[in-house]
């Protein structure tokens, strides 16, 4: 996990990087071509003033770079959340899986050692196991001397406490969903304060161009807390309803591995 979000980090502020070397370039290159206007003569007039051919350069259009800017210190702190929303979705990807919460055939092998009447043998290949499906199995069992309630009980915590982790574990998703947007609030409260701050220091008199600074700030932050938060909010959903039916299937598959013992137990009891 933190070495996914460290390289996640790193190829975070790479372009930042190259952007501030591209604008160092830039700007040279625009001093560089900046027109020259020949001085008029004492008896030449204005008209007559040979212009230079150098072409004017052309205003560069806001860049993706530029919009990052323009949220400041709120907009790099909501891209920052955004990266390790990232990090933390490949994780969940990567380890709330079915195939590593329930191992295909694990509950095939301990049902047969089962049926052959090696309890222990069992017992210690669930204990070997370190998936959800290993240790319920291991926690249930563990309790045979108690009787089939304990066993049934144990299992149960086990699974319950497994379930409670990984809810847990994806809860970041969450957070990071419902502080990307207030985050975003904030800076449009931010940007509209500073709108307002230059109508004042105007009088009233302020041009277009005085407040379009305050409101642009307003617009990025609004927007970058929404890119950020709706894609965390809609994969929290995903892995919550994962979690659920990785449970749901532990559950079932328990119950199937673990006949055998209620049978035996419940015919010692008998007996």
């Amino acid at each position: 996990m933190k070495k996914i979000l460290a390289i996640i980090l790193f190829f975070a502020f790479v372009p930042f990087l190259l952007r501030a070397q591209e604008e160092t370039l830039n700007l040279g290159a625009v001093d560089a071509v900046m027109p020259t206007v020949a001085v008029p003569e004492p008896n030449q007039t204005v008209e007559n003033v040979p212009v230079s051919d150098t072409p004017t350069p052309k205003k560069r259009q806001n860049s993706f770079f530029d919009l990052v800017r323009a949220g400041g210190l709120i907009g790099y702190v909501i891209i920052l959340l955004s990266f390790v929303a990232v990090a933390l979705m490949i994780e969940h990807a990567l380890t709330i899986r079915q195939n590593v919460q329930i191992p295909p055939g694990f509950g095939e092998k301990v049902l047969q050692s089962l049926n052959q009447g090696q309890f222990v043998p069992a017992l210690q290949l669930c204990k070997s196991e370190p998936s959800v499906l290993g240790q319920v199995l291991y926690a249930g069992m563990s309790e045979y001397e108690l009787g089939w309630h304990a066993v049934e009980k144990g299992a149960e915590e086990a699974l319950a406490e497994h379930a409670a982790r990984l809810y847990r574990k994806i809860e970041y998703l969450n957070v990071i969903g419902n502080i990307a947007p207030m985050l975003g609030l904030l800076g449009t409260v931010v940007g509209m304060i500073y709108a307002f701050q230059q109508l004042a220091e105007s009088e009233g008199y302020a041009r277009a161009a005085d407040l379009a600074e305050g409101i642009y700030l307003a617009l990025v932050t609004t927007v970058q807390g929404l890119v950020v938060a709706i894609p965390s909010l809609a994969v929290f959903s995903v892995f919550s309803n994962r979690i659920a039916f990785l449970t749901a299937e532990t559950t079932l598959v328990a119950e199937q591995v673990l006949l055998p013992v209620k049978k035996s137990l419940q015919k010692k009891k008998n007996i």
